[in-house]
């Protein structure tokens, strides 16, 4: 697997977000999966190092976990989104099992780091369903992606990095994992993409609030 574009959902009224706040040749980058008590921790200095800002979609379970890690994302001024609690397929439940899973994974992350907003939220597989209305009824939006360079497999932080280079797109949200397995590959290729990126032009950005 290389590249997807499958962040949106087909069939919504509700718009899903999947560019940036000021459009042009901009990226947001975002990631799923943790809080990772290795992952995310190298991922921040990475993005400390560099003044870049993004997106952290938590996983609930790994919330519950790893609460310093999720503190340690809001200190650096990252935004944090709902991931679900334990990263189920939502696409076929009833929005009241859904809004029931949200706001379990809210309140975890509330306690967590309280008083951090939960701005975003995006659905585990981008298995939609009818999550969209229901996070928009409980204040956050719902974040799909442009891009995702399937780091999950891992394939090797080069082949990352030409991912990332040839299939971005100016205001493109860009989905990135920072959990979920072992998150070296990824990390290392933010680190190199960065500069490149910079050098070429390229600004680093939020997701848009609206979409």
């Amino acid at each position: 697997m290389t590249t997807t574009t499958a962040g949106r959902p087909s069939g919504h009224s509700l718009a899903v977000v999947d560019s940036t706040a000021h459009g042009g040749r901009s990226v947001a980058l975002t990631f799923d999966d943790g809080p990772d008590p290795h992952g995310t921790p190298r991922l921040l200095e990475v993005l400390r190092r560099h003044h870049v800002r993004a997106v952290f979609c938590l996983w609930g379970d790994h919330v519950r976990e790893h609460p310093e890690v999720v503190r340690e994302i809001v200190r650096d001024g990252h935004e944090l989104g709902n991931h679900s609690l334990h990263h189920d397929d939502m696409s076929a439940w009833t929005p009241e099992r859904i809004r029931a899973d949200l706001r379990q994974t809210s309140a975890l992350i509330q306690r967590a780091a309280p008083g951090a907003p939960v701005r975003w939220f995006r659905a585990p597989y981008g298995s939609w369903g009818r999550s969209p209305e229901v996070a928009a009824g409980l204040g956050m939006r719902p974040l799909g992606w442009r891009l995702a360079v399937g780091d999950w497999e891992p394939p090797g932080t080069d082949e990352l990095v030409r991912r990332l280079r040839e299939g971005t797109t100016p205001g493109a949200v860009v989905l990135l994992h920072d959990g979920g397995g072992d998150r070296r590959q990824t990390v290392e290729a933010v680190d190199r993409i960065i500069p490149e990126f910079r050098a070429a032009g390229w600004r680093f950005d939020g997701p848009a609030r609206r979409a």
